[in-house]
C-alpha cells in the first residue's frame, strides 16, 4: 500500500498544472468528453468525426474521472496516473513470486523512476492502460508455463491470464497481445509436454479472448459499417507498420534501414538512469553461472519480441517500447540485489525528488508556453456557447479541448481565404490566426500570445479574434 501511494502522488504530481501536450493528449480528452455528452460508448468521435485510431478502454475510463472530477486536464491524465502505479504494484507483485519481496521492492522502484514511465503515467493517452495490461498478462503467462499449481490457481491465473489480453487489445490493439506469442514460443522451446488439459484450457482461453473483445467490437464494427475495423486495423495497425505515420520514421528503404537500431539507441534516454546498468546487466546474464534461469530467459524473449516487432515497424515513436520497461526492471533488480541495495535504494530517491520538484514547480512556469491554452484561457469570458470556431496556420487539436470548455460549436481548420469567409459569414464567431494574417473588423475583440509549438517544434505568435455578433 505504501509503494502505490508513493507511486500515485509520484505519477499524479503536477498533471494538473500542464497544459495538454498536442496531439494525442486533446484527442483523447475530447474525444472522452464527446463520448460523454452523447451517451454513446462505442463509437467514439473527436470534433464530431469518427475517431478510428484506439479502441475504447482508455475513453472509458476517462470518462468515468470526468464524471468523479469534472471534465479538465487532471481527470484526463489520471487513468494513466492509476494505471502506472497499478503496474508498479504488479512488478512489485511479480518480483516477489519470482525471487522474494527485496527484489519485488527493487524492480517496482525501478519501473517507478525511469524517464519515460515518469512522463507517459502522466499523459492523456493510451500507453499506460496497455503497459498494464501487458505486464499482467506476462506475469500470468509465466504463472501458467511454471506449472505444478492446484487447479482452483491454475483457473485463476488462466482468466487473468486471457482477461488481461483482452483489456490490453481494448487499450491499444493487437500489441497487447505479444505475451500470448512469447507463452506459445517458450513452451515450443522448452519441449516439455503441456501439462493435462493444456490445449484444452488454451482454446478455451483464446475463445474467451474474441468473445471478450467482440462485445465491444461487433457492435463497433456494425455502427460504422466495418470502418473501425478498415481504419484502426487497416491504418494504424498495418498502416504504421508498412509506412510512416506523421513524419515518425525514416523516408525510404535507406532511412528505414537507417532507423532500425533506434529503440536500442533511445533506450539509454529512455529508460534513464537505469539505462546505465544495462551493459553491465546484459555482461552478468553472459556470464550466468549454468545459464540462464528458466523466468530469465522468459522475460529476455517478452523484451525481445517488443524490440524486434517495433524496430520492423515503420512509424517510430520512443514510447513504443514501454511494455519492455517491467522486464527489464525485473531482470535489473534481480543482479543489483542484494549486493547494490543501498545504490538503487539511493538512485531511487534521487529520481523521486528532482522528479516531483520538476512537476510540482517546473510544470506551472511551462504552461505559459502553450499557446492554444493560453489564448483560450485570455478569451474565455468573450466566448459564447452558440459559437462555431476556426483556425489557419496553427491546426492544433488542443484548440479543439480547450475552446469546447466555453463553445459547443465544431472547429474548421481552414486556409487563410476560406477562414475570412468563415468569419465573414454571419452570427458570433471566432478564429485562431498567425500575427497578421487576418484584420479584424471594428467590433471584434483581439488576444495575443506567443508560444512554442512542440508538435513542429518552432515559436509561434498567434491571435484569437472575437466576432461578438
Amino acid at each position: 500500500m505504501l509503494l502505490l501511494l508513493l507511486a500515485g502522488l509520484f505519477f499524479a504530481a503536477g498533471t494538473w498544472s500542464l497544459p495538454l501536450i498536442d496531439r494525442d493528449e486533446p484527442r483523447f480528452a475530447e474525444a472522452s468528453r464527446e463520448m460523454r455528452a452523447r451517451g454513446d460508448y462505442v463509437v467514439p468521435y473527436f470534433n464530431n468525426g469518427y475517431r478510428f485510431d484506439k479502441p475504447p478502454l482508455t475513453y472509458w475510463a476517462q470518462v468515468v474521472c470526468y464524471n468523479c472530477f469534472g471534465e479538465n486536464d487532471f481527470a484526463a491524465r489520471f487513468p494513466s496516473v492509476l494505471a502506472a502505479a497499478a503496474t508498479v504494484g504488479v512488478v512489485y507483485g511479480f518480483g516477489t513470486r519470482l525471487y522474494g519481496a527485496g527484489v519485488g521492492w527493487g524492480a517496482a522502484l525501478i519501473f517507478l523512476t525511469s524517464l519515460q514511465v515518469s512522463m507517459h503515467a502522466k499523459g492523456a493517452v493510451a500507453d499506460m492502460l496497455m503497459v498494464l495490461f501487458f505486464t499482467l498478462s506476462t506475469w500470468a503467462g509465466w504463472e501458467l508455463l511454471r506449472g505444478g499449481l492446484p487447479s482452483r490457481a491454475r483457473w485463476g491465473w488462466w482468466g487473468l491470464f486471457y482477461g488481461s489480453l483482452a483489456l490490453g487489445f481494448l487499450a491499444k490493439g493487437p500489441v497487447a497481445w505479444l505475451p500470448l506469442f512469447a507463452v506459445g514460443i517458450f513452451a515450443a522451446q522448452r519441449k516439455t509436454p503441456p501439462t493435462e488439459g493444456g490445449r484444452t484450457r488454451a482454446v478455451l482461453g483464446c475463445v474467451l479472448l474474441l468473445a471478450l473483445v467482440s462485445l465491444w467490437g461487433i457492435p463497433a464494427l456494425e455502427r460504422t459499417h466495418g470502418e473501425f475495423l478498415k481504419v484502426g486495423i487497416g491504418k494504424h495497425v498495418i498502416g504504421r507498420s508498412v509506412s510512416t505515420m506523421e513524419g515518425h520514421g525514416g523516408g525510404g528503404m535507406l532511412g528505414y534501414v537507417a532507423m532500425l537500431p533506434l529503440y536500442f539507441v533511445t533506450l539509454f534516454l529512455s529508460f534513464f538512469p537505469w539505462s546505465i546498468r544495462l551493459p553491465w546487466l546484459l555482461g552478468r546474464l553472459r556470464r550466468a553461472e549454468g545459464g540462464l534461469r528458466d523466468e530469465q530467459r522468459f522475460l529476455l524473449l517478452g523484451i525481445a519480441l517488443v524490440f524486434g516487432i517495433f524496430s520492423l515497424v515503420r512509424t517510430k515513436l520512443p514510447h513504443y517500447t514501454l511494455p519492455a520497461f517491467p522486464l527489464l526492471a525485473l531482470l535489473l533488480a534481480r543482479e543489483l540485489l542484494p549486493e547494490r541495495r543501498e545504490s538503487l535504494v539511493r538512485w531511487a530517491k534521487g529520481t523521486l525528488v528532482v522528479g516531483a520538484a520538476i512537476f510540482l514547480l517546473g510544470f506551472p512556469l511551462l504552461a505559459r508556453f502553450f499557446p492554444g491554452y493560453v489564448l483560450l484561457q485570455k478569451s474565455a469570458a468573450a466566448l459564447r456557447p452558440e459559437m462555431e470556431f476556426a483556425s489557419t496556420g496553427y491546426q492544433e487539436p488542443s484548440l479543439v479541448w480547450y475552446a469546447r470548455r466555453s463553445v459547443h460549436g465544431w472547429y474548421s481548420p481552414l486556409s487563410a481565404r476560406k477562414l475570412a469567409e468563415f468569419m465573414a459569414k454571419p452570427g458570433p464567431r471566432f478564429c485562431v490566426v498567425p500575427e497578421g494574417t487576418l484584420t479584424p473588423a471594428p467590433g471584434w475583440q483581439v488576444f495575443e500570445t506567443r508560444g512554442f509549438n512542440l508538435v513542429h517544434f518552432k515559436s509561434v505568435a498567434l491571435q484569437l479574434m472575437v466576432k461578438p455578433e
